[in-house]
């Protein structure tokens, strides 16, 4: 992450990852699907400093209004890697997230070179919590 970069955070959760990235200069964009988890952070993070840009919102389709984002990072097990999300990664930006279903996923860095041809890398075996699939939960 460089200074001033515009990063998508999927999951802000308690927002310990969205507070990491703004401290790192990032221009931080970050969305929650559980709406109790969202009200507490979006409210609670900007008292200690942290004035990230919050949204309540599903992951999957990402924020198109704000696109195209230098970096992705998903913070939840994905299933795959949502086109939505690629279609808003600058060319020469980079994605990074746990892909797959069950109890374990791949960690893969995802680079886009041009609109058409992506490159991706493994990068270990991770357990995380899943992305969810409807905003409800």
């Amino acid at each position: 992450i460089q200074p001033h970069e515009k990063v998508l955070e999927i999951g802000t959760g308690s927002g310990y990852q969205s507070a990491v990235l703004y401290l790192l200069e990032a221009d931080v964009f970050t969305i929650e699907r559980q709406k109790e988890l969202f009200n507490k952070t979006k409210l609670f993070l900007p008292t200690l400093g942290y004035n990230c840009k919050f949204f309540y919102g599903d992951g999957y389709k990402g924020l198109e209004k704000f696109a195209k984002f230098d970096k992705i990072i998903i913070t939840c097990g994905a299933p795959f890697v949502p086109k939505d999300l690629l279609n808003q990664l600058k060319i020469g930006g980079k994605m990074v997230a746990p892909v797959g279903e069950g109890d374990i996923q791949v960690m893969q860095l995802i680079e886009k070179i041009d609109e058409k041809n992506i490159k991706t890398t493994e990068h270990g075996n991770f357990s995380f919590v899943p992305m969810l699939n409807d905003k409800n939960h």
